[in-house]
């Protein structure tokens, strides 16, 4: 067996098919290629737009790559100036920056928007945000009104499922408008089928950190595929990419193989991460060998590995769903809660983090809350606080003082628990 090198090839191939779609977005707003919608990662009906071959503009994403670039702050400060407060969400700053910059990021020009879909899952921030860029831009928002989940049962009631689907299908008409043809319905019915067998496989490598060693951080490692799973989501490209995902985390399973030379603790975490400092913050963890097993943040634009999958059959009803029901942001706390204690349980970690976002008040909202209730339970449970854009908010001493004091503990507990067995 040839030897197996940590992401190999599936770190290049990710490289590659983004650079295809960051050439796609410049070349869009170069006025050569297709016509752009901005929309949110939280859930999202991007098949519709597939079907349409308009292409999906994720604000998030660029703003995070700003981030990772370290070129997010100057965005911010500007953003600040023209009347942000210092306490909005990091990511509309940084992104409200860029726009009156020429819209460029380290990877691309952003195209101009044809259309502004807000689908509206669990954030308020998201209206306002989108209700801006429609006064900058001058391109009328869609809002797409996404109702919580309200019942005791924890699903929607059909009346939510047809209400959304209504949106869907005013959202047709808009995008028949855009593009001045109707809807293929052959052609969503095949990008809801890419997106399934996507959503499957996706299900599939996140089992896979079940297994000890885990073949891959389902934190830090996750973000390598989680770019394409939302920015390529229902495309070939995007399916090829997750079949060969797929094998190569099967391959490090087999060989017990993982991210680190030893793997010591198991650990869930909660929240986004600080992309400012992203290699600074894991180097914080695998000094210690520790490996996240699972994430809630991997979730934010689907619950696949809890039995969501599109339906070709019934496309735009599994779109509704989705939306509804099957990604992080539109969940209560305590489905939040049960979804922490399954990774817990059935992912065989002994810890969880919690990562507060400070101008995120999606995440950050009652996770003290949270902690409390998981410290209850028995859990070690560590809340540290930084951002997920700003990187003024970010204490790289600190940070790394409460860490190493948290895996410390957690080694002498486990001493304490071996000697007493």
């Amino acid at each position: 067996m040839t030897e197996l090198q940590y992401q190999g090839h599936l770190h290049q191939l990710q490289k590659q098919l983004m650079a295809n779609y960051y050439a796609a977005l410049t070349a869009s707003a170069e006025g050569s290629g297709e016509p752009a919608a901005y929309l949110l990662i939280g859930g999202n009906p991007v098949e519709l737009l597939r079907a349409f071959d308009i292409l999906p503009v994720f604000p998030e994403v660029n703003a995070l790559q700003l981030a990772v670039k370290k070129q997010s702050l100057p965005h911010i400060q500007a953003a600040e100036f023209m009347g942000y407060s210092s306490d909005n969400c990091a990511y509309v700053k940084a992104d409200i920056g860029q726009y009156f910059a020429g819209r460029k990021t380290p990877f691309a020009t952003i195209p101009e928007p044809s259309l502004l879909l807000c689908n509206y899952v669990g954030c308020n921030v998201y209206l306002d945000w989108f209700g801006h860029l429609s006064e900058y831009s001058g391109c009328p928002a869609f809002q797409l009104d996404i109702p919580f989940i309200r019942s005791k049962s924890g699903f929607p009631s059909k009346d939510d499922v047809d209400y959304v689907m209504r949106q869907l299908q005013r959202l047709i008409e808009r995008c028949e408008e855009i593009t001045g043809r109707q809807l293929d319905e052959d052609r969503l019915r095949e990008c809801v089928r890419l997106s399934s067998l996507t959503g499957e496989l996706w299900s599939k490598i996140k089992h896979l950190t079940k297994h000890t060693p885990a073949p891959y951080d389902a934190y830090f490692d996750s973000v390598t595929m989680m770019a394409p799973l939302y920015c390529l989501r229902g495309t070939p490209e995007g399916l090829v990419f997750f079949e060969t995902a797929y094998a190569e985390m099967a391959e490090r399973v087999a060989a017990n193989r993982g991210p680190l030379e030893t793997e010591r603790f198991r650990y869930v975490i909660e929240g986004p991460p600080p992309w400012p400092h992203l290699r600074t913050f894991r180097d914080m963890f695998s000094r210690w060998n520790a490996v996240a097993v699972a994430s809630t943040y991997s979730t934010v634009g689907g619950l696949w590995e809890f039995g969501f999958r599109h339906d070709p059959d019934h496309p735009l009803e599994s779109i509704a769903c989705h939306l509804l029901e099957w990604n992080l942001t539109n969940r209560n706390f305590l489905q939040r809660y049960e979804q922490i204690e399954r990774y817990l349980d059935e992912w065989h970690a002994s810890a969880l983090i919690i990562h507060s976002v400070k101008s995120c008040r999606l995440f950050s909202a009652g996770q003290g809350d949270m902690r409390e209730y998981f410290t209850k339970l028995g859990v070690p449970t560590l809340l540290i606080e930084s951002d997920l854009e700003d990187p003024r908010y970010f204490s790289e001493a600190q940070m790394r003082t409460r860490i190493d004091a948290f895996f410390e503990s957690l080694g002498h507990r486990a001493l304490v628990q071996e000697a007493s067995a």
